[in-house]
């Protein structure tokens, strides 16, 4: 007696792939691989991730409104307006309406938020220098140069 040859599953060309082997799971478990190197200093330092990319944007140099930094640190905006509020209590950050337009604010750092900046920043130096050695100076180059595009593709749409 002949046995059938077992039966194939049916594929209709939109089958799951492995989450191992998907974009948005690989970049998470990326971005969750990096950021626990830097979360004990954040923490030690009472910052969150998000309060430190606001003043790392700030810090960059110039005024910003509220839109604006949302956008560039990734914080929506309900939980950029809590944040805002205690960066600014710490003195931090600070805030001024936008001469040109009264209903925006304006947001920039201060002379304490830079030098907060500065006293972290040996620390993640060092965390930056680790990751360099284990990856490599062009191979991080190589990849941000690839997210870059990613970006600016996805963003055609």
């Amino acid at each position: 007696m002949i046995k059938p040859a077992p039966s194939k599953p049916f594929k209709d060309g939109f089958e799951f792939a492995e989450t191992r082997r998907t974009l948005p799971i690989a970049l998470l478990r990326a971005r969750e691989a990096l950021m626990e190197r830097f979360r004990p200093i954040l923490n030690a330092h009472d910052v969150t991730e998000q309060q430190w990319r606001i003043l790392r944007i700030l810090q960059e140099g110039r005024e910003i409104d509220a839109t604006a930094l949302a956008e560039r640190s990734c914080v929506l905006a309900p939980s950029l307006t809590r944040m805002l509020r205690a960066l600014v209590s710490r003195g931090l950050i600070e805030t001024a309406k936008d001469p040109k337009d009264g209903r925006r604010f304006l947001i920039s750092i201060t002379k304490e938020g830079q030098n907060f900046i500065a006293r972290l920043a040996p620390e993640s130096a060092a965390i930056y220098a680790q990751i360099e050695a284990k990856l490599g100076h062009a191979r991080i180059e190589q990849l941000l140069d690839d997210l870059g595009e990613v970006l600016q593709v996805l963003r055609q749409d």
